[in-house]
């Protein structure tokens, strides 16, 4: 099973740079199956895409997402993704606009009207304790989450490639 992990994030803005480091650990390590990918994303959301049009049967997005939760907790998320021939027009540019630097949801919907996107989305997220402070560290709380999610992403990919051969 083709299966591309994407870290997220802007690394100069605190715990926003959550899923690029959980990136950077996944790539380190070295320990990833064969047909997995490792993608930092970063705050670009074009060359995501571009990723994605190598296709993939699932993806798993590692970002920080604030979810109201203690610092540092770990979510897995299935997203509703809109379907983007439902919107209408200026909806549509909206949901799009700037794609560049961009939220995953927006990169996630671009994705979508493209053909792209695999049928099998999940975000990896983790809560945030602040990303306000421009040239912040990740917060203790969540550096010590990066190997929780990396964990907890690797139990997904043997999940889904058990699920495959199944």
């Amino acid at each position: 099973m083709r299966i591309l992990i994407a870290g997220v994030g802007n690394v100069l803005r605190g715990d926003d740079g959550f899923g690029v480091e959980v990136a950077r650990a996944l790539g380190l390590n070295g320990s990833l199956p064969d047909g997995v990918t490792v993608f930092e994303g970063g705050i670009a959301g074009i060359p995501l895409v571009q990723e994605l049009m190598d296709g993939y049967e699932a993806l798993i997005v590692a970002d920080a997402i604030e979810r109201g939760g203690a610092p540092g907790t770990i979510y897995v998320i299935e997203p509703d993704i809109t379907d983007p021939s439902t919107l209408d027009p200026s909806a549509l540019h909206a949901s799009l606009a700037d794609a560049h630097y961009t939220e995953p949801s927006k990169v996630l919907v671009l994705a979508k009207a493209l053909g792209v996107l695999p049928p099998k989305v999940l975000i990896v997220g983790c809560q945030p304790a602040g990303f306000d402070e421009l040239g912040a560290e990740l917060s203790d709380e969540v550096r010590g989450a990066v190997l929780v999610a990396v964990q907890r992403i690797k139990s997904l990919i043997e999940t889904m490639n058990n699920q495959e051969t199944a």
